[in-house]
């Protein structure tokens, strides 16, 4: 996989791709990334990627030119037709679903918004997918384009130690994960479940299902609509209910 990000603020994400699974991910060669500056494709003789909105109103607006050409060129470089990414407050809300739509792609172009927005042109003809990352306004989207590149590249192959690791990490399989305990076995009298020390394998795949059915129905009902249970699920999640009276 390559990605390219097209960012005013190279520097904010520099430090996040030489550190922990990104550079680990680099240094096995799973993805290559590039930082493409769009103020170096301004064609304004002072470098502006910005202008005062048409209407009037508060705030900047990131012209096309600069993103248009940027796009093209990260094109060119790849010869391939990406997935064209704008990191955006109106965008569909991430999951980890799109996360995993995304890891198939050989190549995303990312593009990071600044000031107050994007000219509508850009959204309209240049961009495949609009991405938002929760319900609330960051200072750019750099942070929002680490995040999703973060997800991503975690799913592809060889990039985990364990390959089952991002199998079983909340909402991959619909349902937050559940939890987690390492030595000691008793720490101030905080003890590890029993079942867990017992080294009976069906007994703890049992009661990490429960667990994780008791933590998304308690924390996270909405989630339990959108997820298909079997019939053993159904029985636990009976069963989970019935502890609550």
């Amino acid at each position: 996989m390559h990605i390219d990000i097209l960012t005013l603020f190279p520097e904010m994400l520099d430090g996040a791709f030489n550190s922990s699974i990104l550079k680990r991910a680099l240094d096995k060669e799973e993805f290559h990334y590039n930082l493409i500056n769009f103020r170096d494709f301004s064609a304004n003789k002072h470098k502006k990627v910005d202008d005062y909105p048409y209407g009037g109103g508060a705030g900047m607006v990131l012209t096309p030119q600069p993103i248009f050409d940027a796009v093209q060129f990260a094109k060119e470089q790849r010869h391939s037709k990406p997935r064209v990414i704008l990191m955006c407050p109106q965008g569909e809300t991430y999951t980890q679903k799109k996360a995993e739509e995304l890891a198939k792609e050989d190549h995303l172009i990312m593009i990071c918004g600044h000031y107050e927005g994007y000219d509508e042109r850009i959204r309209k003809y240049l961009v495949t997918d609009e991405i938002s990352i929760g319900d609330y306004v960051l200072t750019s989207g750099e942070i929002g384009a680490l995040v999703v590149v973060d997800s991503v590249v975690r799913l592809l192959p060889n990039v985990l130690g364990n390959v089952e690791s991002a199998k079983q990490d909340s909402f991959s399989t619909g349902l937050l994960e559940h939890p987690h305990y390492t030595r000691p076995a008793d720490y101030n009298g905080m003890k590890v479940p029993a079942v867990l020390l017992q080294g009976h394998h069906a007994e703890i795949d049992k009661w990490r299902k429960k667990e994780s059915l008791r933590r998304t129905f308690e924390r996270r009902p909405d989630l339990m609509n959108e997820t298909t249970l079997s019939e053993a699920e159904l029985l636990l999640l009976k069963e989970i209910k019935s502890e609550k009276k």
